[in-house]
């Protein structure tokens, strides 16, 4: 296939644009339950997730009151990684603290 000609004899250079999409996002949440210290929730919060001590804090009285709270929005397979983290360093712990991920 030949490159179009411009007016004086000349090829011109054509150009595809290709579309980036972005990653479809979820949502990653604590599950409140009746074993898990607010310490250790504080913990993983601030080590899985990176929260600072005030956002982890907020966060934890968040899912104790309400049932659950949102931890981080990320694409799918960090998500679910930090989702699994959580439940293995509640595992080891001997804790039952569940992380569910929903699309954002």
């Amino acid at each position: 296939m030949s490159k179009p000609l411009s007016e004086n004899g000349a090829q011109t250079k054509t150009s595809e644009r290709t579309q980036v999409r972005r990653p479809p996002m979820y949502k990653v949440f604590l599950v409140n339950d009746d074993y898990t210290t607010m310490e250790f929730v504080v913990y993983v919060l601030q080590t899985v997730f990176h929260k600072s001590p005030t956002e982890a804090n907020r966060i934890m009285l968040h899912v104790h009151f309400k049932g659950r709270g949102a931890c981080g929005t990320y694409p799918f397979e960090i998500a679910e990684t930090k989702a699994k983290k959580v439940r293995s360093l509640a595992s080891a712990e001997g804790y039952p603290l569940r992380a569910d991920i929903e699309k954002a």
